[in-house]
């Protein structure tokens, strides 16, 4: 596996990058700083919404590209590359499913923050550190910014309890399971590898300078798009089937040690 040519470095959030209590390693911080000598781009991608994101990584934010709400919005040092909002058609009919079943909580998520329902109060706490700019509403209705994506929470098993409810809008939307707890309803158009796609063009780089990391389903299209694409330890098995490259958990330190073979790989190219 030659990693000398490499040339971006893509990387899934929530199960990825973070570890299991959702904080980014000192030891990935270092590793950033030698990404940035080598000029090998780096780009976060998550279903996390922008904000979040920004939170998650403040010490490098203004160094990096953010690839936030699934793909639905790609932003490079603050200038907005793609923003795809949901379509209005047929919400009313995701409410209504989403009233059938309590136990589903939604979340509306615009670029600058996420509404939640009054009858998630229970669940606030647990859905800020995902969203922690956020206000709560009766009805969408009262939602007057474009909405870019509905995270549909369930405190379970979202493969089980939620997205046979809502697989047949795949017509009209995206439906894609995004960890154990989320379905996440988007643009058909929006998702990380249509992101990643952009980026690649926009900046010229192959699908073999490419290396990207992920765990879960929303994170398929965006492996697609890279010849050095990893699994972590820890992903569902649909992604373990797709990556072509396997690594530790995300509590291993997973994507910091591939990043050191990168660097690695990179030092050995340019000493020859």
């Amino acid at each position: 596996m030659d990693l000398s040519h490499i040339k971006l470095v893509v990387t899934d959030m929530d199960g990825t990058l973070l570890n299991s209590n959702h904080e980014v390693s000192s030891l990935f911080l270092e590793l950033f700083k030698q990404l940035k000598k080598h000029q090998i781009i780096f780009v976060a991608a998550s279903g996390r919404p922008y904000y979040g994101i920004t939170d998650k990584l403040k010490a490098i934010k203004s160094e990096i590209i953010i690839v936030a709400e699934n793909g639905g919005i790609v932003i490079d040092n603050e200038n907005v590359l793609l923003s795809i909002p949901i379509k209005m058609k047929n919400l009313h009919k995701i409410e209504d499913l989403i009233y059938s079943n309590y136990h589903i909580h939604p979340i509306y998520c615009t670029k600058s923050k996420a509404y939640f329902k009054n009858n998630s109060n229970g669940f606030i706490k647990l859905l800020s550190e995902y969203y922690p700019n956020f206000s709560v509403v009766n009805t969408v209705d009262e939602i007057e910014e474009e909405i870019i994506k509905i995270a549909l929470y369930h405190h379970e098993d979202s493969e089980k309890h939620i997205f046979p409810l809502f697989e047949n809008l795949a017509d009209d939307y995206k439906i894609i399971i995004s960890g154990k707890h989320w379905v996440d309803i988007s643009d058909n158009f929006a998702n990380k590898g249509n992101a990643i796609e952009l980026l690649q063009k926009h900046y010229n780089i192959s699908m073999e300078e490419t290396i990207a990391f992920g765990d879960y389903n929303n994170d398929i299209e965006m492996l697609k798009r890279a010849s050095f694409s990893f699994a972590m330890e820890n992903a569902h098995q649909n992604v373990k089937d797709t990556a072509n490259y396997k690594t530790k958990s995300n509590d291993e330190f997973g994507v910091e040690v591939i990043l050191k073979e990168l660097i690695r790989a990179k030092e050995s190219f340019f000493n020859k």
